[in-house]
């Protein structure tokens, strides 16, 4: 028993351990940012005590990349409103008394909710003008002191942000681009695998890291808000912004292609329990649909690195193994085939239009008449 509990211990610290490896960035870039608001509110401005200056910085770096510009306005505006309703009831009601607290809170909350602010933008500016009436009472030399602090903060948290991708703004992107299209071909290269070998807990198994590939997708449109946020911050980086809008075009295709994918999955564990057995060739269908999609993450990445002959050899890449892809599902598809596999080709054909579509090798009507061509008719 104690010798479970000490391999629970030393389980329970190595993925702490790892959790710390993965995430020092954050860690040091919040310490950092707290500490450069704290100095420069107490060196620069000569605030004392300026508590809003490393929260506000917290705060900021606490959002979401992307998200962070604006939520460094909303929190300078939260503060600024939260001060001004603390200062107004403090000289009606006096501080520290009940009835303050709960005049000051109620009016902060209903005024940050009446203008529609975000829920960060509430917090903020309830929390400022509590503190203010409970911890340290405005007075006419401090009330802007807590402004100026929350000023500082965001500004440092934005700076603090862009710091690890100044030289390249678009790494993070292009990474994610490789990490999202590889895990989905890692999806198509499972149900394969299943189906060759009519193995459902296998098809299963594929089914079950299928339905997490939509968090791929949502880190890409992160991922590419965040990007943004650093090219139009970097005044000599803006040129890249077309890449950025390329790319954002392409997001909708690979969602679908993503949502197609898990659909062929499904379909893929109800034909290897299904009594029919399963062609033989289709496995080899879905494993080149596979590297279509490996392909696409590759010529998606290229592009945002600006390596465009790169970027057109994927794609001519992705061309070749898609049609193929189609084109060999579609000579499974005979005079009344099972439903399970009318699905699976189903599903390969709209996974391969969408891919055409986001890695713009053609327009919409020439993609259609290229795949009804390759899948052996017109569109059924």
């Amino acid at each position: 028993m104690a010798a479970g509990a000490r391999g629970r211990t030393a389980t329970a610290v190595r993925e702490a351990a790892g959790r710390l490896r993965r995430g020092w960035v954050p860690v040091v870039e919040a310490t950092l940012a707290a500490t450069v608001a704290w100095v420069l509110a107490t060196r620069i401005v000569g605030h004392p005590q300026p508590f809003f200056a490393p929260a506000a910085a917290l705060i900021v770096l606490g959002q979401a990349r992307g998200q962070r510009m604006r939520r460094a306005v909303e929190v300078v505006l939260g503060v600024a409103a939260g001060v001004l309703v603390a200062d107004l009831v403090v000289q009606a009601l006096g501080p520290r008394t009940t009835w303050t607290v709960l005049t000051v809170i109620l009016l902060t909350v209903a005024l940050a909710v009446a203008v529609g602010a975000s829920s960060v933008t509430v917090v903020q500016a309830a929390v400022s003008a509590l503190y203010l009436v409970v911890v340290s009472p405005p007075t006419e030399s401090l009330v802007p002191f807590r402004f100026v602090d929350a000023l500082i903060g965001g500004a440092v948290a934005v700076v603090a942000s862009q710091l690890v991708d100044a030289r390249r703004p678009l790494a993070p992107l292009v990474a994610e681009f490789r990490h999202t299209f590889a895990e989905l071909a890692g999806v198509l290269d499972d149900v394969a695998a299943a189906l060759d070998d009519t193995d459902d807990e296998a098809a299963l198994a594929a089914l079950e890291r299928a339905r997490h590939a939509d968090a791929g997708v949502e880190r890409l449109r992160g991922a590419v808000q965040a990007a943004g946020e650093a090219l139009r911050l970097n005044v000599r980086r803006r040129r890249h912004l077309g890449r950025l809008r390329s790319v954002e075009g392409s997001i909708r295709q690979i969602d679908y292609a993503v949502r197609n994918v898990r659909v062929l999955a499904r379909a893929a564990v109800t034909l290897t329990r299904s009594p029919v057995p399963v062609p033989a060739d289709l496995g080899a269908a879905v494993r080149t649909l596979g590297e279509a999609v490996r392909s696409a993450g590759d010529a998606l990445a290229a592009d945002l690195d600006g390596q465009e002959q790169i970027a057109d050899s994927h794609a001519a890449r992705v061309d070749v193994a898609a049609l193929e892809a189609v084109r060999s599902a579609g000579r499974l598809f005979t005079a009344g085939p099972t439903l399970p596999l009318a699905m699976i080709i189903g599903q390969v054909r709209a996974t391969v239009i969408d891919l055409l579509r986001g890695v713009g090798v053609d327009d919409d009507a020439t993609v259609l008449s290229r795949v009804d061509t390759a899948v052996g008719g017109p569109e059924r």
